[in-house]
């Protein structure tokens, strides 16, 4: 029996459907961003300071995010997407104490869309219960929602919107985003 571990090569969800496109102007950009790196931190209420705190600096951010909100480092970010979870993109984070919290890997279990371009929050806004205008889901707004009866998460970054979607449900999702946006023109990067 060999001592080492197998590393298992990542496949995307959307490998099958993912065809790039050579549109130069568009009204919405899609692309897929592989190699997801998600990590959650789930914590108690009366343990949110001493678990989240020390765990996100281990990451490199120096603050605890929010309510549905983002904070970001130029490689990572926490997104607060309950009262007491968070999901660590980015970065691996490190196991803490049971009696504070736990500490779960989601990299394989998401789909990570990102959408930009003048027409991403038309789309979105067709699909999504939110208010997407700027004063209402401004830069680093997170939302736990549902988009065609599958629940997703939203975040508003500096690249577009991040759309993290169970794996399961990637490509219905991505099919409806790209049938959607036909209409504006659509670019897949």
């Amino acid at each position: 029996m060999a001592d080492s571990l197998t590393t298992v090569e990542r496949v995307s969800a959307l490998a099958a459907h993912y065809k790039p496109t050579t549109e130069s102007q568009s009204g919405v950009t899609l692309c897929e961003v592989r190699q997801l790196t998600l990590w959650q931190l789930a914590v108690w209420p009366d343990t949110l300071e001493a678990a989240a705190t020390p765990a996100l600096k281990g990451v490199g951010i120096d603050a605890i995010p929010g309510f549905c909100q983002a904070v970001s480092t130029d490689t990572v970010s926490a997104l607060r997407i309950e009262p007491c979870k968070f999901w660590v993109y980015g970065a691996q984070l490190a196991a803490v104490d049971a009696n504070d919290g736990a500490v779960l890997d989601l990299s394989h279990s998401r789909t990570h869309i990102r959408i930009h371009g003048p027409q991403a929050t038309t789309i979105l806004n067709s699909y999504l219960p939110l208010d997407l205008r700027e004063r209402s889901f401004p830069l680093d707004s997170v939302a736990s929602t549902a988009m065609h009866h599958v629940g997703v998460t939203l975040w508003r970054s500096r690249q577009g919107y991040e759309l993290f979607v169970p794996r399961g449900f990637a490509v219905s999702i991505w099919e409806l985003l790209c049938e959607a946006s036909e209409q504006y023109g659509l670019t897949i990067t």
